[in-house]
């Protein structure tokens, strides 16, 4: 019986984002391609005695009823087959309204350890049933696979995109998506397109961010951060922001402009990764719990 896990909650990057229309229910149908990484904040599950979820360090800002860990946790109670309380503790690496998907990782990382310790024994789709309602963006890090999206995100289908580095910078704002998705100035007409087209050759560069042009403009940090990484290469926001990145061929490169950049902006650099690290680090764990079960 395993009682204590440490996985880690990925980044991820949006190469593109389309918005396609405003649905009746306020949320936006839109495309894009989830890019996971191999760099993003650590969890680590400890199971105790006391039938009570702790999470550390605490937020003073997030009551922690309102935390997406804390959150998850709960979701999961009811299909607990061997339920204990949870220690959680967080090392949190990633920046907070960036873009780059950490609370929702965070999140879903919670739901596939949880899943394992509980022996919930739920499927990925209903783990991500659970997901889409903390955030559009759990079920990606759920699923685990860099996938091309649609709908409000949760239509994933897994793909195949070339191997590469990426610069990311993470200016000083913190960007509230709803504010930027609630803007009337938001392009929200972007025709749809086939998934095919999309990933041809070097056509991820040609595509865009429908809120780029809206972040700089409200927020000058983010236009700056993004005029600055454009010196390398193609450089765009992810998400609503703050985050920008940019794709280069190695880690070297990565690491020279990292290294440049790091007198003006924070930011780290991050291999492309097809599937979640999170995931491979479980199958690890699955995989040493039944060999030494025999």
């Amino acid at each position: 019986m395993v009682h204590s896990l440490s996985l880690p909650a990925p980044a991820k990057l949006n190469l593109f984002l389309h918005i396609n229309g405003r649905r009746p229910d306020g949320y936006h149908e839109l495309q894009t391609v989830f890019q996971l990484l191999d760099f993003g904040d650590e969890l680590h599950f400890e199971l105790n005695s006391s039938q009570a979820i702790t999470i550390k360090p605490e937020f003073n800002d997030i009551p922690v009823e309102d935390n997406l860990i804390y959150k998850a946790a709960k979701f999961l109670e009811p299909f607990a087959t061997y339920y204990k309380g949870v220690d959680i503790t967080l090392n949190k690496r990633l920046p907070m309204g960036g873009g780059v998907g950490g609370g929702s990782s965070d999140a879903a990382t919670t739901l596939i350890a949880l899943n394992y310790l509980w022996q919930c024994n739920l499927s990925n789709e209903k783990l991500c049933d659970l997901g889409i309602q903390l955030g559009a963006d759990v079920p990606v890090f759920v699923n685990g696979k860099t996938s091309w999206a649609e709908g409000i995100g949760e239509q994933l289908s897994p793909i195949k995109t070339p191997d590469c580095w990426y610069v990311v910078l993470a200016p000083e704002a913190h960007i509230s998506t709803v504010k930027i998705f609630s803007n009337e100035v938001l392009t929200r007409d972007t025709p749809k397109m086939r998934i095919a087209p999309a990933l041809e050759g070097q056509a991820l560069n040609t595509l865009h961010n429908d809120c780029e042009a809206l972040v700089k403009q409200l927020y000058p940090t983010v236009k700056e951060a993004i005029d600055w990484l454009s010196k390398y290469g193609p450089t765009k926001l992810t998400g609503t922001g703050a985050c920008c990145f940019c794709r280069l061929s190695t880690e070297t490169e990565a690491r020279q402009v990292l290294n440049e950049a790091s007198a003006k902006f924070k930011g780290f650099i991050a291999k492309g990764v097809s599937l979640s690290p999170a995931h491979q680090k479980l199958n690890e764990v699955e995989t040493f719990a039944k060999d030494y079960s025999r």
